[in-house]
């Protein structure tokens, strides 16, 4: 049955809840909040019992599919399991309950927390300093950027362009156009690596920078960095280096010591804070010397034996986040670094690369397999003999859902036809590796023998197919007209 809107489900009267006697002083609405911000009539809210709403949001999550329920192998998104000491940390009241407008004398703890973690963020990545003020991997994207136009202002030209890789994640562009420079793509060899002739036509004094990310999108990884950085240093250009792929490498090589000036990191992708879902998330900016007098204000410093916010930073590009960050992905984060410490971060580094390699290995064969380096901790395969026998990508990543698995990404990076981009993470045991590659190869097998049913899936899922391209031009998330 299909569940219907709490809207629905509301009757007139019905009330689930009671609210704490009011423990400030009365004041009426006029004196608080200004006239031209308050309501003219009640807002429209469903009126639901206890039970109603807490059965109605109980189904829905069971609907909906979760990193607690199953396997998620998107590619690039990292989506790893969540340990739930995690969560215990972050809700302790002594980070639950406190107010980003304390003054810094209550709240050492906090600060203490956050400049132990931007020194270990700062070590991870190789670098010297780190702002923990990006509340999302693309914003760090464009912070960097922004670090990056901000030192080209104070040698005097800012610069026109920056260089980008063919296989990047949109996002990069992105980034590059919000920063008001010209985005210039750079091919990608027969190897699935920068094309070194090609990065050549397009140095000049008007590039920037680069932004690369390492391992590349298609979980290759960059052995010519040094070469890259190198020429890209020639002239006068800084190397950002895109942080999603930062768990392939953790205690394995640092992107300072690859020649990056740079890095965002997704706390989310590699120190396993939840993943997005339009919430909070965390994007820290690591940097060399070239660009630390310029990162967002405030930054966190030990004077003595207290922590300061110290604003006083006239070079620095501002603030790019209210207040200092998402506190609570900071917390998370640095619970699971010290969890793992330095040999299990490494471990973890090397299992995702383990797990990537064995998976990649069970369907070698029945995928097309369009670079034939080896990957690191992500890879991608292509569907194009799957789709010469009239099934697309698409078809098959709706029928994986019928298996009781999440899709893995597709059709990115756009320089793979039919592609298929698959990331285990380390966090995956070899029993659930197994069960995947075998529903694939059974997906693969139906495709030979019965397309239509791969075609027409899912057949099993709370919905069917949605008609994508119709939800995009037709946008309406009001219950009412």
């Amino acid at each position: 049955m299909p569940e219907k809107l709490i809207f629905e489900i509301s009757r007139e009267g019905r009330k689930g809840y009671t609210l704490p006697k009011n423990d400030v002083p009365e004041m009426s609405p006029a004196a608080s909040i200004p006239a031209k911000l308050l309501r003219n009539k009640a807002a429209e809210l469903p009126e639901v019992s206890e039970n109603e709403v807490v059965r109605h949001f109980v189904r829905l999550s069971n609907m909906n599919y979760h990193i607690d329920k199953g396997f998620y192998p998107l590619g690039s998104c990292t989506m790893k399991y969540n340990p739930k000491v995690n969560e215990k940390m972050s809700s302790l009241p002594g980070n639950a309950d406190i107010h980003p407008m304390e003054p810094p004398e209550a709240v050492q703890g906090a600060l203490e927390l956050m400049y132990n973690l931007s020194n270990m963020l700062a070590e991870i990545a190789g670098l010297t300093a780190v702002s923990l003020q990006p509340a999302a991997g693309a914003q760090g994207e464009l912070t960097g950027i922004m670090l990056i136009r901000k030192y080209h202002e104070s040698k005097g030209k800012v610069r026109s362009k920056i260089l980008v890789p063919d296989s990047a994640h949109g996002t990069n562009p992105a980034s590059v156009a919000i920063s008001g420079y010209k985005s210039v793509s750079i091919k990608s060899n027969p190897n699935g690596t920068v094309d070194i002739e090609d990065l050549k036509k397009h140095l000049d004094d008007e590039v920037a920078g680069m932004m690369l990310t390492n391992p590349n999108t298609l979980g290759i990884f960059e052995t010519q960095i040094a070469e890259i950085c190198r020429l890209v240093h020639d002239v006068g250009g800084l190397m950002y280096m895109d942080g999603a792929n930062l768990n392939a490498i953790v205690g394995l090589v640092r992107p300072g010591d690859m020649g990056f000036d740079v890095v965002h990191i997704n706390l989310h992708k590699t120190f396993s804070t939840p993943h997005g879902g339009g919430g909070p998330g965390s994007g820290p900016v690591a940097v060399n010397d070239k660009l630390r007098d310029f990162l967002p204000v405030p930054v966190i410093e030990k004077k003595g034996d207290r922590f300061v916010m110290e604003f006083d930073r006239p070079k620095s590009i501002g603030k790019i986040h209210a207040f200092f960050g998402n506190f609570g992905m900071l917390v998370r984060a640095y619970t699971y670094i010290l969890s793992h410490g330095p040999d299990g971060l490494r471990g973890n580094s090397m299992n995702a690369l383990i797990n990537a390699n064995y998976l990649l290995n069970k369907l070698r064969g029945a995928f097309v397999l369009p670079y034939s380096a080896r990957p690191m901790h992500e890879f991608v395969l292509s569907a194009d003999l799957q789709k010469e026998r009239g099934v697309k990508t698409l078809d098959i990543a709706k029928r994986i859902l019928d298996y009781g698995y999440h899709a893995p990404t597709i059709y990115f990076p756009l320089i793979v036809h039919e592609a298929l981009m698959i990331e285990p993470t380390e966090t995956e045991t070899k029993e659930t590796l197994d069960a995947f590659a075998d529903a694939l190869l059974r997906i693969d097998e139906e495709i030979r023998t019965n397309p239509e049913v791969v075609r027409s899936a899912p057949s099993t899922a709370p919905v069917r197919r949605l008609d994508d391209a119709y939800a995009a031009r037709n946008v309406n998330v009001c219950f009412k007209e």
